[in-house]
């Protein structure tokens, strides 16, 4: 199985703007008209009085000066190949999603922007023995070690990209990762009160204007972390997320977790980003036990600090 800090993802070539203006069309067209004015002067030249004769100098002298102006100027006025992202379509989030992510699993906040937990919390939280990270020690517990589902919210902020479905009443989002999915229910029910609780909960959204996805979750089983630190929530845990699609390529996300029973206050995320990846496409990536197991033991556990005596 490759871990999430193996896959990485390169966003494909753009299309470069063309201005349109083509020099070499441009001179060859002023030279033809050049050589007509010259001829023509050539042929009238006996009858023309003097002062035809000094027109026609001037006007060959402006033809001559606006063959070597004029591309300058008009290339001034030509649009620059740098161009803006195009508008995003309005309540339209279809696509494959990239989270912009340091390379690696992320907690769903910082260690200082997770609020102080409480007595039920902390026991739990000690208890945990991560497989990952600066708390890692040989024989972790975390329970995607042994494959069990990584859950949501902590599916969210892996090195791995994920697709947005819509469709009548729903929007269904596909992780790479595990080849999960969740469906995000958009025909105006409200959020069950007591929702059997699920590896990835139970999940409603509505549409603020054109641009913003709003989700509240519910539901969860306790038995996932909120990233590979180990920090706990309980089946109280309720979330709410802001998808606000700023242009066809980005999507500003916005998470915010409340479970009194686990912490003290809420757990507000920072803001991420997330771009489209239209070249992109999901891969099959699959926890497989024996994997997991082989890699602990090739990889992780040698690397795992030795506790002191």
């Amino acid at each position: 199985m490759r871990k999430e800090s193996e896959i990485r993802r390169r966003p494909g070539p753009r299309n470069k703007s063309r201005t349109g203006f083509s020099l070499s069309g441009f001179l060859r067209g002023r030279a033809k008209n050049l050589h007509l004015a010259k001829e023509s002067r050539h042929v009238n030249h006996s009858r023309r009085s003097p002062t035809i004769r000094n027109h026609a100098k001037c006007g060959w002298a402006i033809l001559t000066v606006l063959a070597f102006s004029t591309p300058a100027a008009q290339s001034q006025q030509q649009p620059s190949s740098t161009t803006s992202p195009a508008p995003a379509s309005k309540r339209d989030l279809s696509g494959l999603w990239h989270y912009e992510s340091t390379g690696a699993s992320e907690p769903v906040a910082p260690d200082n922007l997770i609020p102080p937990m409480t007595a039920w919390a902390k026991v739990r939280f000690d208890a945990e023995r991560p497989g990952y990270g600066p708390r890692r020690s040989a024989g972790g517990n975390d329970p995607i070690l042994q494959c069990d589902p990584i859950g949501f919210p902590r599916v969210m902020f892996l090195n791995t990209p994920f697709e947005f479905v819509q469709t009548n009443g729903r929007v269904i989002q596909f992780f790479e990762h595990e080849h999960e999915y969740r469906t995000i229910w958009t025909d105006g029910r409200s959020l069950p009160t007591d929702a059997d609780p699920a590896w990835y909960g139970y999940a409603i959204g509505h549409w603020e204007g054109d641009d913003t996805l709003v989700v509240e979750s519910a539901g969860f089983r306790d038995s996932t972390w909120l990233g590979s630190t180990g920090y706990p929530h309980s089946e109280d845990m309720r979330v709410t997320e802001r998808y606000q699609r700023i242009d066809a390529e980005t999507i500003l996300y916005d998470i915010t977790i409340t479970d009194p029973k686990a912490y003290t206050q809420p757990i507000v995320g920072p803001h991420r980003k997330m771009k489209l990846r239209p070249k992109d496409e999901l891969v099959e990536e699959i926890c497989v036990p024996s994997e997991e197991k082989s890699f602990a033991q090739r990889v992780a556990d040698p690397a795992t600090p030795k506790p002191a005596k």
